[in-house]
């Protein structure tokens, strides 16, 4: 797991190489000053000479200074590499999910993903700023102030021995018992963030339902949750200030003690002043350093959760795969289910889909109605491959759609999703999504994207493409134009005083929920695509303007595929064909007419709407 993350570091390697090397240098030149100190004292304060003095104390202050610089690049080195890594990280979870299915999704929350992204890349990016730093400073400080010690007094030293023991037991017991509350901290974060995350997106029905005391306490719920683990951890932690300072000046009175009593009865030839003061200076050294490696395993241990979780996101295989050599080219529309099985859980024991056999024409016309939990979304989602079937095949323009290139199938497979999706920026810019990737073969033979304003053909290399040319430019306004004509969108757009340069923000709040619709339909409009795919999408269009977008797709694009689902009869009945599902099965396939004539649920639910009752669940639970 670390292997694979540490793997990200990728361009950062030589400042994460060059950090340890200044620390090391930090660290020598700081240990040289003890030293240097007790030959100023022995040979230079107490003999009077001042010669030495200045000499000795021209080194301290050249080391000093070398120390200074050698920390600075350290810690400019270091924070470059973090925050390089951190950057690495998060575009290498951030591709990874644009590659997951719905099913991979499934599996993590958004707020789950939002935590992954933020909070656990800050904590590894710290905790890998402080191995950096620390992992080689405070190791090289223990080291050689040890061989220091020893170096001027074996039997002084051996207190260090004594400390570091002790220190090392109490501090390995504060750290196993902080590592298990830590662990327990940070998944608590995603419930934080899906309570932000859902007040946030849902403050309109917040307001209107008047339930701000309501969030208010979930929030601070899960406020309080991260709280109590995190005042529990660190109640453990800080325990180890004090040790610290027990053992500290413990330590200092034992070698003050000893160490005076030595000089005094040696009179300074086992033990100097000087090398007593050098060896009060390791002390402190030695045993600051231990704490912060302890510091450093307490941030390892926070830090872990956060590994595990952003490695999760990482080695999370996506369950849909591009085949070795894929199918670049979509032939038509045609559309046809074989005996297909769909279950979101592949070990799960109910499917969703059951022994589905449908066989659509290109360019026709489909209707397809349900009550709610049917399974119409779950249908069409695998037209464009969003799942894959457990059972059966799917196959579009006569050829199974796993043996597609998944951008080439869903450029040719446009999908209006039930729920619609507007992003911040102009209602050009948002129909600029729509802007159809075509494929084509470079001299090499090469298979490459090419842009396409017009839809009628390639015009430069994406990625090494020029400025968009003023032709291009009006020619996408005006497919822009026409798509937003066949969706009626239009209409209102026209209305606004920016037109197409209206400003849409982000959700599309400022427009209204027909509005809306008519856009996203435009959207998908503008790829041209084999196969449309309208998931229940004019909902809230009024019925003279969906009658409208029905009869201009007739007209205009008679070539496409559309599936259409809807509650309202009166959405699918000029249809060419009807699917009635129940319970995940086609219950019936046919024309209105054959439908009125022979199939229950349709004829009771076409009753109930020219009856005035119009709602499709309703007359479904009527039956």
């Amino acid at each position: 797991m670390i292997k694979r993350l540490l793997s990200y570091v990728k361009e950062y390697k030589g400042a994460s190489l060059a950090t340890p090397c200044f620390m090391v240098i930090e660290v020598i030149m700081e240990m040289i000053v003890p030293l240097m100190m007790a030959s100023l004292v022995d040979n230079g304060i107490d003999k009077g000479d001042m010669n030495h003095i200045l000499k000795i104390g021209g080194f301290m202050v050249i080391a000093a200074v070398i120390s200074l610089f050698a920390g600075i690049l350290g810690g400019k080195y270091a924070s470059k590499a973090s925050t390089g890594f951190a950057k690495n990280l998060r575009k290498g979870m951030f591709d990874r999910i644009q590659t997951f299915s719905f099913a991979n999704i499934d599996k993590f929350s958004t707020a789950g993903l939002v935590t992954r992204l933020t909070t656990d890349v800050s904590n590894v990016q710290n905790a890998f700023q402080m191995v950096l730093r620390m992992c080689m400073r405070a190791p090289a400080t223990l080291i050689i102030a040890m061989v220091m010690s020893f170096s001027i007094n074996v039997k002084i030293s051996l207190i260090f021995l004594v400390a570091i023991l002790f220190l090392a037991c109490v501090l390995a017991f504060i750290i196993s018992h902080a590592t298990k509350a830590f662990e327990q901290a940070f998944p608590k974060y995603d419930d934080l963030n899906s309570s932000v995350q859902e007040n946030v997106s849902a403050i309109r029905v917040v307001k209107a339902y008047v339930r701000e005391d309501h969030e208010i306490s979930k929030f601070k719920k899960a406020s309080n949750n991260i709280y109590k683990i995190f005042t529990h951890a660190e109640n453990i932690t800080t325990f180890t200030g004090p040790v610290m300072n027990l053992t500290v000046y413990t330590c200092i009175m034992l070698i003050s003690w000893i160490g005076a009593k030595m000089i005094v009865n040696s009179h300074q030839t086992e033990l100097t002043t000087g090398n007593l003061i050098s060896l009060l200076s390791y002390n402190m050294a030695i045993l600051m350093n231990l704490m912060m490696l302890s510091m450093i395993f307490i941030m390892m241990s926070m830090s872990m959760a956060s590994f595990k979780r952003i490695n999760e996101v990482l080695t999370e295989v996506p369950d849909i795969k591009n085949p070795e050599h894929p199918v670049w080219e979509v032939a038509d529309g045609c559309i046809e289910f074989d005996h297909v099985n769909f279950r979101y859980k592949k070990d799960g024991n109910e499917n969703v889909l059951s022994d589905i056999n449908l066989k659509i024409k290109a360019g026709e016309t489909i209707g397809i109605i349900g009550s709610t939990g049917s399974a119409k979304s779950t249908l069409v989602n695998l037209i464009s491959r969003l799942y894959d079937v457990n059972d059966g095949s799917v196959k579009v323009g006569g050829r199974d759609v796993r043996e597609y290139d998944i951008e080439a199938l869903r450029d040719e497979v446009s999908v209006v999703l039930q729920k619609n999706v507007l992003f911040s920026g102009t209602i050009m810019d948002n129909l600029r999504w729509g802007l159809r990737k075509k494929r084509m073969k470079d001299e090499n033979g090469n298979m490459v994207i090419v842009r396409d304003f017009a839809g009628d053909g390639p015009t430069a290399v994406m990625g090494s493409e020029p400025e968009e040319t003023e032709e291009e430019r009006k020619a996408f306004e005006e497919e822009c134009k026409r798509a937003c004509r066949l969706a009626c969108a239009d209409e209102f757009i026209d209305k606004m005083p920016d037109g197409y340069n209206t400003r849409i923000e982000q959700g599309g709040t400022n427009v209204s929920g027909g509005q809306k619709q008519r856009l996203c339909i435009a959207r998908a409009l503008m790829k041209k695509p084999k196969i449309l795919i309208l998931d229940d999408s004019t909902s809230a269009v009024d019925t003279s303007t969906d009658a409208k977008i029905r009869r201009a797709f007739a007209e205009e694009i008679p070539g496409t595929t559309k599936l259409i689902i809807a509650q309202r009869i009166a959405s699918v009945k000029d249809a060419d064909r009807i699917i009635v599902m129940e319970d995940g099965k086609v219950n019936g396939f046919g024309t209105h007419e054959e439908l009125l004539a022979g199939n229950a649920i349709y004829r009771d639910v076409y009753e109930s709407q020219t009856g005035g009752s119009g709602d499709f669940d309703e007359a479904g639970g009527d039956r």
